[in-house]
């Protein structure tokens, strides 16, 4: 999940007179600007400019940024675990480290700057929920996002060959522990989604936050590929699941790993609008 943070970040003003206007990589007061806020959103009237940027690049953003990450995560794996399967206990702690860089790297490339950086279904759903991002928004950025997995994935099984989709690289596809039932890892990976909502409401709320947002997000990564990656699968990103499974022919837990993460995202929002961080939904 991965957001970029404003530039030039406005101190909010609490009241509700703001309306909200930001996107995933901007602060819900003023995400482009400190005239941004006085501009039509896309819900209250006919002006399409909405300070978003015209939607197409903005998928066409997250729909590369998406395939590349998978892209490398495959190569990660396949590299990592494919010449040595007894290494698959070193996998995780190693690929959260790999993967949270790149996280943090994405968002502040101008890519990410374009889009926001979400990289995650379940991310523009939260931030939806948390009243940052035009609700209309979320399928055109899901489906971009899901289909940029899916030919990231495909790109690495033609880049490294046949060992992508053989075990014990699978495309990178993640399995829970057999110890792990359908409903521990809908619970996990729901938890993990609510706690990074929460953590992205707290961070969007300030500008001080919004600076250490790249770093956050992915520190928060890492750790959860490397804790519960052995235990659930640590995907917490339907993204991250549907291309390696979907490829791999490991579809029997995708919609665990599709639900769970959009469940916990609406459960943060929730929880932030208790809190009085979330902003009505566009």
């Amino acid at each position: 999940m991965t957001l970029t943070p404003a530039p030039e970040p406005v101190v909010p003003r609490p009241g509700p007179e703001i309306r909200p206007t930001a996107t995933g990589h901007r602060a819900p007061e003023s995400p482009h600007g400190p005239d941004a806020g006085a501009r039509p959103g896309p819900d209250t009237g006919p002006a399409p400019d909405t300070g978003l940027g015209p939607l197409l690049p903005r998928a066409v953003c997250e729909a590369a940024l998406t395939a590349l990450l998978l892209f490398l995560i495959v190569t990660a794996v396949r590299w990592l675990v494919g010449p040595d399967p007894g290494a698959a206990a070193a996998r995780p702690a190693v690929l959260g480290a790999v993967v949270g860089t790149l996280l943090a790297l994405f968002m502040v490339s101008p890519p990410g700057r374009c889009s926001g950086g979400h990289l995650n279904p379940a991310v523009t759903l939260a931030l939806w929920r948390l009243g940052c991002f035009p609700g209309r928004e979320v399928v055109p950025y899901a489906v971009a996002q899901l289909t940029g997995s899916v030919f990231g994935v495909w790109c690495a099984g033609l880049a490294w060959g046949p060992v992508t989709g053989r075990p014990p690289v699978r495309h990178a596809s993640v399995r829970a522990d057999p110890a792990w039932g359908d409903a521990a890892v809908l619970a996990a990976e729901a938890g993990v989604l609510a706690g990074s909502t929460l953590m992205l409401a707290a961070l969007l709320a300030s500008p001080g936050g919004r600076r250490v947002l790249p770093y956050a997000v992915g520190l928060t990564t890492a750790l959860v590929i490397g804790v519960l990656g052995p235990l659930s699968g640590g995907s917490a990103n339907p993204a991250r699941q549907f291309g390696p499974a979907l490829l791999a022919g490991d579809t029997g837990q995708l919609w665990v790993y599709v639900l769970g993460p959009a469940l916990g995202a609406v459960l943060g929002a929730w929880l932030a609008g208790r809190t009085g961080l979330r902003r009505p939904p566009r």
